[in-house]
């Protein structure tokens, strides 16, 4: 019986982390067979829990809504992840939500076991938070986004650009990116029939549902590179382009996303195109990167580097 009932519990468990399992599945997950699962199943739906199920090749069990969905079961490691991600929002860059996170967070501690309670109280007593510094988006907004992709529903809203242009924009909503403290959307933009990154915050108002549509292959495999280079380009006012006397492999690790675009020589040296709102900065940053570098242009970037490579002499 105590077997049954532990068998049950992480057969629950397992509904609860995606939306639906076949039968071999679950089977292979709890090590047991298939007809097991029928009956667990079966004595789930009989202490109430809606357990659906679909026939077919397709087919498979997923937990339904409604009023006798059970609690929530965590394992211990992803008790801690809920408690350390809940006391990240209570003063994160979500708006509103900071109180309702502080709630959810007393009431996980009271019922965690006294071990993790150790864990994430030690998290928490000897971790510094940061202030955010970023611009907070409505919670509300954000559910409304993730819900439009979730459901390829397209979005109708005020924006204002980074250059302070103001207008109404039409998208299809495929992802949102949290990136350096802000939220950014990936999406359609049907006017423009192309690709566009829209920060999360200058959606200013008039947020309305659009027309539904199927889902695009996504402009890059990963769609958080793909934003981190797109805000990258949107920023710099400048650009330069260095020869890094380095392999591609050792200078990628060194050289993030948002930093410019590497790509191969030959085995021992890169291209680097950069970005940066100031020449001056990016010299001092291509300097940091910590192998010997060539620059290519403009020539403008070529003076400033001479300049500084000769104050520098003379500081030394």
């Amino acid at each position: 019986m105590l077997e049954t009932s532990a068998r049950l519990l992480g057969l629950l468990s397992l509904l609860q982390t995606r939306r639906s399992w076949t039968g071999p599945e679950l089977a292979d997950q709890l090590d047991v067979g298939v007809r097991t699962i029928r009956r667990d199943v079966d004595k789930l739906r009989s202490l109430g829990y809606p357990v659906e199920a679909a026939p077919g090749v397709a087919g498979g069990y997923r937990l339904g809504a409604g009023a006798d969905l059970p609690p929530l079961l965590l394992d211990d490691e992803e008790a801690v992840a809920v408690a350390v991600g809940l006391r990240t929002a209570a003063g994160g860059t979500v708006a509103g939500i900071e109180e309702t996170s502080v709630r959810a967070l007393a009431k996980l501690e009271q019922v965690l076991p006294s071990r993790l309670r150790r864990r994430v109280g030690a998290l928490q007593a000897y971790t510094v938070p940061l202030p955010s510094g970023g611009p907070t988006v409505d919670a509300d907004v954000l559910a409304t986004i993730a819900a439009a992709c979730r459901d390829h529903e397209g979005l109708r809203f005020a924006y204002e650009a980074h250059d302070g242009t103001a207008g109404r924009r039409e998208a299809q909503p495929h992802r949102l990116v949290h990136l350096n403290r802000r939220w950014y959307l990936v999406a359609w933009d049907v006017a423009r029939e192309d690709w566009r990154t829209f920060r999360v915050d200058r959606m200013t108002s008039g947020l309305s549902p659009g027309r539904r549509f199927a889902p695009r292959p996504l402009p890059d495999n990963d769609i958080g590179a793909y934003v981190k280079r797109g805000v990258a380009s949107a920023r710099g006012r400048v650009e330069a382009t260095v020869v890094l006397h380095g392999p591609l492999e050792e200078l990628k690790n060194r050289v993030p996303p948002w930093a410019g675009q590497l790509e191969a020589i030959d085995e021992t040296s890169c291209r680097l195109h950069a970005n940066s709102e100031w020449l001056g900065g990016l010299a001092v940053y291509v300097a940091t990167i910590g192998v010997d570098f060539t620059v290519v242009e403009p020539p403008e970037f070529v003076d400033q580097v001479r300049l500084l490579a000769e104050r520098f002499a003379r500081a030394t």
